[in-house]
């Protein structure tokens, strides 16, 4: 089985493939302090919680966003996985997606992951809107080329800004509220977070799909991401929910590199 780690700003996803077959995942915090060894306590950990062993791995795939568990990640697959082949997204390993950006080493891996996976399974042009502690926009040319995106903060941290710098406001549960006009400070939070960023996914979306061809309808709009079912619903632009997205680009990439 192939073991696949996406390794995020605040969380690592992890899952286990069987073939094209997603049979397990899970998600952690991506703590930075972890060593080597704590890293394979939690992933053998999660491993043994279920039916499945660790001789069962065969194979790793990891992108990853933080430079320090990358280094420890590492460390952790030569030691306790050093007979299982493993890859590791970075400058030099084959994607199949050409990057057309002025400095291709910027552009974060699993950004790439998810373009690749997006055009395997949707086709291009396709916009990739991945939720998690940055809203990211990535856009994918007919020709399935990596052309550009955008970054605009995400939802956690907006919130988590709001409450610091608002006297009277405080955190709340990130659900759909009862209507857009809310009744108390709560529902007012809630709606300004639902709705506000639905809309601002719709119009970077809708400059996207303008810029990458003259058919807009041709445009395929997938959804990824930890926090993406906050506000997907409400999204008028998004065609497909894909929440293990990049797990399977990571599957991707490595049926390319072995």
């Amino acid at each position: 089985m192939l073991l696949t780690i996406d390794v995020g700003n605040s969380d690592t996803v992890l899952g286990l493939f069987e073939s094209e077959d997603l049979l397990e995942h899970w998600r952690v915090s991506s703590e930075g302090r972890r060593t080597a060894d704590e890293w394979a306590v939690v992933v053998q950990g999660l491993i043994h919680s279920g039916s499945l062993m660790r001789n069962s791995i065969d194979g790793i795939a990891m992108c990853c966003t933080v430079p320090m568990v990358q280094h420890e990640m590492r460390e952790m697959f030569r030691r306790h996985y050093g007979d299982v082949p493993a890859v590791i997204v970075e400058p030099g390993v084959k994607t199949g997606v050409p990057i057309r950006m002025d400095n291709p080493k910027e552009v974060g891996s699993d950004r790439i992951v998810n373009a690749l996976a997006a055009v395997q399974l949707y086709g291009g042009p396709a916009v990739v809107v991945d939720f998690g502690t940055a809203t990211t926009f990535d856009a994918v040319s007919t020709k399935g080329e990596y052309v550009g995106g955008a970054i605009a903060p995400g939802i956690d941290i907006s919130v988590e800004a709001l409450s610091r710098r608002g006297a009277q406001l405080h955190m709340v549960e990130i659900v759909k509220p009862r209507s857009v006009i809310a009744k108390n400070t709560t529902e007012a939070l809630r709606s300004g977070i639902v709705y506000g960023f639905a809309g601002q996914v719709d119009g970077i979306v809708d400059r996207m799909a303008q810029e990458l061809t003259a058919n807009v309808d041709d445009v395929t709009v997938v959804a990824t991401g930890g926090l993406a079912p906050l506000v997907v619903d409400e999204c008028e632009t998004v065609d497909v929910h894909e929440p293990w997205l990049t797990l399977i680009g990571l599957r991707l990439v490595f049926e390319r590199n072995t």
